[in-house]
């Protein structure tokens, strides 16, 4: 009888092994031979946590644009689940220095790209194998693992591979199948890149997904993507530039996970690649904002992205298969749970080093500027949980971020305070410091990010700690203002939250005007673009007061001034040609080949997510069939391929629209096109290139290179605040630059512009090449041509959707400049 109990002892075990289905059981096709779509991930990920309630559980924390779902699985030994909430209280105590926290919490992220679609499948059999015979690995272990970061994009490319795969599947890389078109599956639904998005937060996943990163902030977390079809597979340790918070330990540790990876790969006689393209920079990434926070956070490479399938012949000959890819990224996922096992306590010991208190130099971050834009700023912040206060009545002194010197300014009990001395003071520095340390200038992103500059605000770095309250609330205007009897209703233009009112007040069917010179009524001054609703203006509406009543709930930011006549203490009176009425505008977009889809999807986000205006797409394969004469705004967003567009026709359909009386906003490398025609004022700035490369040494040439690039740098540039384009803003603005491309100042439409000596950047990395090229150049301008309008943007103002001060630019474009 007691060997009959010892050996059902041990085979229990191995039953609960046996009845537990594996991905490709489950599924009913080997893993690797297909495709996944999405709802079957979730299947399986629902089916393992309905067969194993005591070590995992399968959490939904959001939803898509395209409603899929979001989920987090958490798995970890049967003991250690019962205690899950406890082991999670415990590790963020260590955020404050307290608590004995025993276990490591590992987090994997796959899919972010969409059509690097091999990671979903690694993570089915990983988190299998980590429930069977893995399961030793999570003793000391909490894994988290999102299967699917970006489910818009990885169903838009499966869905795309299957249609168009050829059966069985095809290995040319000539093939369709290894060919996706214009809007692949890289992207999420607005087309943003989600790996870009950590500190940002642009997007609804992103989003709802640091909730519940904030819950744990993991001690690892990997972010698995796929590169190009003939790279061999890369891990950490990462390539410099490193920025300077990392630690000691976050470096040595990643060499430690690289050294266990490379062990297993060894072994398979798989190739590989460490320290090289990859750095831990810029802090919107899946890696380098779990490591501004603490953690060891990784990007793993698999070749093979949205161009392998489900097999692709390489440059030399050899066939790589999803099945290898699969097995690739299972083997580091495992690896790094198995290490986070062995290291749990030297894990837990570093994390809570981390949150020991920071001597940074600066210890105070003091912002002032536009109630709207300060707001803005704190819900950004309030997403990261970081924390903030205002000012009181005196000065401080420390770094000028307008200036690039030491200096001072006034604070008041508006003014935003931010201190480095608080749990996530390292993130606070990492976003708001004037200038990022560059260890290398060549990087794999831009270079500069500092949020005053990205909201437009004045700003001082101060070395002392600035004394600081509770957070004030702003209230705008009641609506219980708005009746009958009132002449008019004035708000000022100065934030994307009055583009917004006036938005909703066009689409409501209210009519407004604007100023084109500034003045002042009952005592009250008024600048340039500031907003004027008359009742004369709006007494055909038919309830222009209830109307006016619900938007303005809509928007209690808004503050509005009474009006009791329109005739003006000074400047223009209501009825002046300088007050002009603002039309209903009807846009159109140019999506497809020419275009970019990151830029296209910057603009589609802005309108629909965040103006909430509406966009009509005109997809470049019947553009030459639309009738323009159905839209008051064009836009052409960035892009590669415009040369190939802009044929004789279809410029001169453009030309005789805009002359027509259409407007035009033309944005990066659409200008290139256009720059080719006569009919367009722009032209390409020429000037002498130092071309010398050290022929010498090959090694060097990719350092002699980057003297021509502008890696993602901050400038300081000059406004004409007279002109429609730019009102809202001051004499000054900084604008991020991506690149050297250079043209001549317009003749009288010069809005925003480079001037002499203005060619340095104030933050990130600029060749001294690239400089020489953008000085003396236009960013922002304006030409008439015929009844209509041409808006030039060179530099893009919609960037990652980040850039907050450039938003306003794109509204005036549509709006003011007529």
């Amino acid at each position: 009888m007691k060997k009959f109990l010892l050996t059902l002892l041990f085979t229990l075990p191995l039953l609960t092994l046996a009845q537990l289905k594996s991905p490709s059981e489950f599924l009913g096709y080997e893993l690797g031979s297909q495709f996944t779509r999405h709802h079957q991930v979730l299947d399986y990920y629902e089916y393992l946590a309905e067969q194993e309630p005591d070590r995992m559980v399968l959490k939904d924390y959001g939803l898509t644009n395209e409603r899929r779902r979001l989920v987090l699985a958490h798995i970890s030994s049967a003991t250690n689940m019962s205690q899950l909430e406890n082991i999670r209280a415990e590790h963020l105590k260590s955020t404050k220095g307290e608590g004995q926290p025993e276990k490591a919490i590992v987090w994997l992220s796959y899919n972010v790209h969409g059509n690097e679609s091999v990671s979903t499948e690694a993570s089915m059999q990983t988190i299998y194998d980590l429930l069977t015979k893995k399961s030793d690995y999570l003793e000391n272990t909490v894994v988290i693992m999102d299967p699917c970061i970006n489910p818009d994009g990885r169903d838009r490319y499966v869905n795309w591979y299957n249609q168009y795969k050829n059966t069985p599947n095809n290995v040319d890389p000539y093939s369709k199948e290894h060919n996706e078109g214009w809007w692949s599956g890289r992207s999420n639904h607005y087309m943003f890149d989600l790996n870009r998005d950590w500190a940002w937060l642009t997007q609804v996943e992103s989003q709802q997904r640091l909730k519940e990163f904030n819950k744990w902030l993991p001690h690892i977390h990997v972010d698995f993507h796929e590169q190009g079809v003939d790279n061999p597979y890369y891990f950490a340790p990462a390539a410099e530039p490193y920025h300077e918070v990392v630690t000691d330990f976050q470096r040595d540790f990643q060499k430690t996970i690289g050294k266990n990876h490379a062990k297993y790969f060894d072994a398979n006689g798989w190739l590989y690649f460490t320290k090289e393209v990859f750095d831990l920079l810029y802090p919107s990434y899946g890696d380098t904002y779990p490591t501004y926070n603490g953690g060891i956070g990784m990007t793993y490479e698999q070749g093979g992205s949205g161009r392998a399938g489900l097999g692709i012949i390489t440059s030399i000959g050899d066939t790589l298969t999803l099945k290898d890819r699969i097995a690739h990224h299972y083997t580091t996922g495992l690896s790094t749970v198995e290490v986070a096992n062995m290291s749990a306590q030297k894990l837990n010991d570093e994390f809570k080093k981390f949150y020991e208190n920071k001597n940074f130099k600066y210890k105070s971050f003091v912002l002032n500027g536009n109630e709207d834009k300060i707001n803005s700023l704190a819900r950004l912040l309030d997403q990261h949980e970081i924390e903030y206060g205002f000012g009181t009545n005196t000065s401080v002194k420390g770094y000028n971020y307008s200036t690039g010197k030491s200096g001072s300014m006034r604070i008041t009990e508006n003014s935003m305070v931010v201190s480095t001395d608080q749990t996530k003071g390292t993130l606070v520095k990492v976003l708001f410091e004037p200038k990022a340390k560059l260890s290398d200038s060549v990087t794999y992103d831009i270079t500069a990010w500092s949020l005053p500059y990205a909201y437009g605000l004045d700003a001082i770095a101060s070395e002392s700690s600035v004394n600081q309250n509770k957070k004030t609330v702003k209230k705008g205007s009641s609506s219980d203002e708005v009746n009958a009897s009132n002449y008019a209703y004035i708000t000022d233009w100065n934030s994307l939250t009055d583009a917004k009112f006036l938005a909703s007040m066009l689409k409501h069917g209210i009519r407004v005007r604007t100023a084109h010179k500034p003045f002042s009524v009952d005592g009250v001054s008024h600048d340039r673009g500031s907003l004027i609703i008359t009742l004369a203006d709006n007494k055909n509406h038919k309830d222009f007061v209830g109307t006016m009543k619900t938007i303005l709930k809509d928007h209690p930011e808004i503050e509005l001034h009474i009006a009791t006549t329109g005739f003006v203490d000074s400047g223009k009176d209501f009825g002046s040609r300088y007050v002009d009425m603002i039309p209903d505008t009807k846009v159109a977009i140019l999506a497809g080949d020419p275009t970019s889809t990151l830029r296209f999807g910057e603009i589609w986000h802005f309108f629909e997510q965040q103006l909430e205006y509406p966009l009509s797409v005109l997809d470049e394969s019947y553009f030459n069939r639309v009738d323009l004469s159905k839209y008051d705004v064009l836009i052409l967003p960035d892009g590669r391929s415009y040369g190939s567009f802009l044929t004789e026709n279809t410029t001169k359909k453009i030309k005789d629209w805009v002359t027509g009386g259409g407007k035009l906003i033309a944005m990066g490398g659409s200008i290139d096109g256009l720059s080719a025609n006569d009919s367009f004022a722009i032209k390409k700035k020429t000037t002498e290139k130092d071309t010398t490369i050290n022929l010498n040494s090959f090694d060097v040439t990719e350092r002699e290179r980057i003297k021509f690039a502008i890696t993602g740098a901050i400038f300081k540039t000059t406004v004409d605040p007279t002109n429609p384009l730019a009102y809202g803003y001051g004499d000054s603005y900084f604008t991020l630059k991506l690149g050297n491309r250079a043209f001549d100042y317009l003749d009288g439409g010069s809005a925003v512009y480079l001037a002499a000596g203005q060619n340095k950047p104030i933050s990130g990395f600029a060749g001294s090449e690239a400089a020489k090229q953008i000085d003396n150049t236009l960013v922002f301008g304006t030409q008439n041509m015929g009844r209509g309008k041409v808006i030039y943007m060179v530099d893009n103002p919609l960037f990652r959707g980040f850039w907050e001060n450039g938003k306003l630019f794109f509204a005036n474009a549509l709006f003011m400049v007529n």
